[in-house]
């Protein structure tokens, strides 16, 4: 089985590479080619460590790992790729991720996100495969009101260009399913956290102003409300998606049905982002990260909602449930509790 992982340095994608590298896929040995720029969103050298990881797992897996680096906007590296790797499964999780970030920096989506996805398509068309799972998020659902977040709700109104990309990644992978018969799956990731995860995100991100002594700001004066997915679960979600893709059909008209599914993975388990921060806190003390007399009342500040922000983020998973048997199981407090002690132990930070 050989499988393309792109974005294999990032969070979700180291942490897929790991379990595969442990466990193999299905019960057999997998031959896994990583992709990934390494590039400076946040700081490489948390990627450099996930990468150290994966290299002290690979000594000891009867998998095998090839790590390149380069970027899936590079087409003619991708065509390259695809033509020597006679990829079985491709997961594609290199994007330019963050909200806010994409107010600032358009260009980085527009590249990666769109044209690059665009490569993978191309080259999947040209070197066909069993299946495409690549990452879309509940970014695109938008300033929907109606929660939980089901895959049947509309989702044309995206309130950030992050969101306006993945949701023409769906769309994308649903026009070459059509045309090309190309088995895709599409996931909306709701929140991810876990240990050696992206420093953008709030529960990194918090950890390290605290540390410094300096103030954490909370949206929306505090009503804001997440469900946060650990990452095991996320990767435990991908894999079981990766081993059953959308049934190729025949219409009445003769052309293809579209081997095409998108799911939502998520915790299902809404929490208020000041409960957040309590575990957190919480956590951070039991790990030894900070003191048992550290002052959070003096650290938190609460502030407006920022642009593209959202209020709530909800999935509906019944689907990912109904389909595949599975539904993310680890509590916030148990997933915070695994970070602290990660960051405890990481000494960069």
């Amino acid at each position: 089985m050989n499988i393309l992982i792109t974005g294999s340095a990032g969070f979700i994608g180291a942490n897929l590479v790991e379990r595969l590298l442990k466990e193999g896929f299905n019960g057999a040995t997998v031959n896994i080619t990583g992709l990934d720029n390494l590039n400076d969103y946040y700081d490489p050298s948390l990627k450099d460590h996930r990468l150290r990881e994966i290299e002290r797992i690979c000594q000891q897996s009867p998998s095998s790992y090839h790590f390149v680096k380069g970027d899936i906007v590079d087409k003619a590296l991708v065509d390259s790729l695809f033509a020597t790797g006679k990829f079985d499964i491709v997961v594609n999780l290199a994007a330019q991720a963050g909200v806010r970030y994409s107010i600032e920096n358009p260009d980085a989506y527009i590249q990666s996100n769109i044209i690059g996805f665009y490569n993978i398509l191309e080259a999947c068309r040209h070197n066909p495969v069993r299946h495409l799972v690549y990452a879309s998020s509940s970014s695109v659902y938008g300033g929907n009101t109606k929660v939980p977040f089901s895959t049947d709700d509309r989702v044309d109104n995206p309130v950030s260009l992050y969101a306006a990309t993945k949701k023409s990644n769906e769309l994308f992978a649903h026009c070459y399913s059509k045309l090309y018969n190309i088995p895709t799956t599409g996931l909306r990731f709701i929140t991810v956290y876990g240990p050696a995860g992206r420093p953008d995100m709030a529960y990194f991100g918090f950890t390290n102003k605290l540390l410094k002594g300096e103030t954490i700001q909370i949206y929306n004066y505090g009503n804001c409300r997440r469900d946060f997915t650990y990452v095991d679960d996320i990767v435990e979600g991908i894999v079981r998606v990766m081993a059953k893709a959308p049934e190729r059909k025949t219409g009445e008209d003769g052309l293809p049905v579209p081997p095409y599914a998108v799911y939502n993975i998520g915790g299902g388990q809404p929490e208020n982002l000041l409960d957040f921060v309590q575990i957190l806190q919480e956590e951070l003390i039991r790990a030894g990260v900070l003191p048992q007399d550290y002052d959070f009342e003096a650290h938190k500040q609460l502030v407006a909602m920022q642009p593209g922000d959202v209020p709530v983020t909800y999935a509906d998973a019944s689907a990912l449930e109904r389909d595949f048997g599975f539904t993310p199981k680890i509590s916030l407090r148990e997933g915070l509790r695994k970070f602290a002690e990660w960051y405890k132990n990481y000494n960069h930070y």
